[in-house]
């Protein structure tokens, strides 16, 4: 019996690496903002080192848009300012990496509320 609790140890404590192990978002992504006006998708581009994250996403009128945020484990963070008819507003965006090639989140537009949004890899 002893010796199956031993492999079970061995497994597990072994496998820990895998487990900590983060997936780097770096690379071009399909973004897609599901708003109460239907979805509007775009491109994005994330630079991932370490936990700093660089993010160039394209606007609505095809302008680029560059925010900085945090990628911790499977959680990513960033925000964006921008300027509209009311004011500049502060968007942040969150997310949780599902897996590679998938992102899933909330982006919070200050008074303006929260919408979800999802991001796919794109392939080269």
């Amino acid at each position: 019996m002893k010796k199956i609790y031993v492999l079970v140890l061995i497994l597990v404590i072994s496998g820990l690496p895998m487990l900590a192990e983060q997936v780097n978002v770096t690379g071009d992504w399909a973004f897609t903002l599901t708003t109460p006006r239907g979805e509007r998708t775009s491109n994005l581009k994330f630079v991932q080192e370490g936990d700093k994250l660089t993010v160039t996403m394209e606007g609505m009128r095809g302008e680029e848009i560059t925010g900085e945020g945090t990628v911790k484990g499977n959680d990513l963070e960033w925000s964006i300012t921008r300027e509209g008819p009311r004011g500049s507003f502060t968007m942040t965006y969150k997310g949780k990496i599902q897996d590679a090639n998938n992102i899933t989140g909330e982006v919070e537009m200050g008074d303006r509320g929260s919408v979800s949004w999802k991001a796919t890899r794109k392939t080269s």
